[in-house]
């Protein structure tokens, strides 16, 4: 989850809604990857997860990482709920998940040396106060009930409101995690094109990437029990965002939706003011209930950005939403994967030609399907696993034509960085359908054995 944003004065004009938007857009040269990546983290002794107090605790992951790493601790309300360094960010989920939010790299080589060295100083921090780490899509065995709540304002709101919409809702707080990227877009006919690639194939990146086919101590019947739990969460703010295929797509019409989804919070010298369920467009009137009187200001806006949950969103820049958390390895084929297809022109022209024929009711059946079926989902008389072909060859390519080298020149491009999705293509085979192969095979259904095995 975002940490609450900062800067911007009074908005004063419709236009600067928009604006802020279309002044994250940036030319070619300037245009950078953030990786994000959550993991459970939980206390060897009992297998459970880390509480926020006590010597195995997210209290002691932070300190540590603090301490002895040079990041600097974020606070609120007394308590240490995240770390800063060097444009990257270190943060909570609402259930403790550890989150790492990336700075903004030049290539996929050094934003794979980023999440290495992170995971190398979680694990010796980890390693020293008795706790582990997993990548899964959601969390294989714990209850809601052992999962606690981290000390955050906005995370107490959040919950509030979550019990009310949908069914999922707090579900995705406490016992999902995920890996994203966040892209640049040149121009607002970039963005357009970019983020109708994305949402489509979004899907396609589910079902690669899934890997959480257990919940509460066995099989879910889905591949992507996280993704599930997406499309019952609260439909204001989620799913494949129709309009956005829709001619007249823009920074405008994005807008238009955002100030669509109720509110959450307003964020006020350090507290989170209740505002569930009302309206930014009131707000914009001096009309909200929970200011009244008060118009927003620009760090307002980009705050409400934060709490809308699409498979991908945009704000000065696009977010890719649809994959589970997942192995060391994988952490950074994501990103490979949609550089692959964004950041060259004819990559994302070929990505669209796949895609563009497909309707609104076949994308959304898509992303149903893809979450239980994996590969092995089909749209428009095609299988999700020939369409993985053929997109992971415009991905390789995308990346060949950037030629980024790396190791000082001895790797020519960012392409072994799809290594692990090749094999899943070749095989047939996605994370979660390894671990059910586990599951029913060697572990003899002990799901316990997963901790051991897949930890980093």
């Amino acid at each position: 989850m975002s940490i609450p944003q900062s800067g911007g004065g009074l908005i004063e004009d419709h236009s600067q809604l928009a604006g802020y938007l279309e002044s994250g857009c940036k030319p070619k040269e300037d245009w950078r990857i953030g990786t994000e990546h959550e993991k459970f983290g939980y206390c060897y002794a009992k297998m459970l997860p880390l509480p926020y107090e006590g010597a195995c605790s997210i209290h002691a992951m932070l300190t540590g990482l603090s301490e002895r790493f040079g990041w600097d601790p974020v606070l609120e309300g007394g308590n240490i709920i995240g770390l800063v360094k060097d444009g990257a960010n270190i943060s909570l989920e609402p259930g403790g998940q550890l989150e790492l939010s990336g700075g903004p790299l030049e290539t996929i080589h050094q934003t794979c040396d980023e999440v290495n060295n992170h995971l190398a100083e979680v694990k010796e921090i980890a390693d020293e106060i008795g706790a582990g780490f997993i990548g899964l899509g959601a969390a294989p065995v714990w209850t809601h009930e052992q999962m606690p709540l981290m000390p955050k304002g906005r995370y107490k709101l959040m919950n509030r409101y979550m019990e009310q919409v949908g069914t999922h809702g707090t579900q995705m707080m406490r016992r999902t995690c995920t890996v994203q990227v966040n892209l640049d877009f040149a121009s607002e006919a970039d963005m357009v094109q970019k983020f109708r690639v994305a949402l489509a194939l979004q899907p396609l990146a589910t079902a690669l990437f899934a890997n959480s086919p257990f919940f509460e101590g066995k099989p879910n019947d889905h591949l992507s029990w996280r993704s599930r739990i997406w499309r019952d969460l609260d439909p204001d703010r989620t799913g494949m965002l129709p309009f956005v295929f829709e001619d007249g797509m823009g920074f405008e019409r994005y807008v238009d939706y955002a100030l669509d989804v109720p509110m959450y919070f307003v964020y006020r010298d350090g507290v989170y003011i209740d505002a569930l369920g009302m309206s930014f467009r009131d707000f914009l009137k001096g009309e909200l209930p929970a200011l009244p009187g008060e118009k927003p200001t620009l760090s307002d806006w980009a705050d409400h950005l934060t709490t809308i949950f699409p498979e991908a969103r945009i704000k000065k820049y696009m977010e890719m939403r649809g994959a589970d958390g997942g192995p060391w390895r994988r952490l950074c084929a994501l990103p490979a994967f949609w550089v692959g297809l964004m950041y060259e022109q004819g990559a994302l022209d070929a990505a669209w030609d796949v895609a563009k024929g497909w309707n609104a009711e076949q994308r959304e059946q898509l992303r149903i399907d893809a979450s239980v079926k994996g590969l092995k989902a089909e749209i428009a008389g095609r299988s999700l696993h020939d369409i993985a072909r053929e997109v992971l060859g415009i991905a390789k390519e995308g990346l060949a034509t950037r030629a980024r080298p790396g190791a000082g020149g001895l790797i020519a491009d960012e392409t072994h960085f799809l290594n692990a999705l090749h094999e899943t293509v070749e095989t047939g085979q996605t994370p979660a359908d390894e671990l059910l192969a586990h599951y029913h095979g060697d572990w003899n259904g002990d799901l316990s054995r997963i901790y051991k095995e897949y930890s980093y």
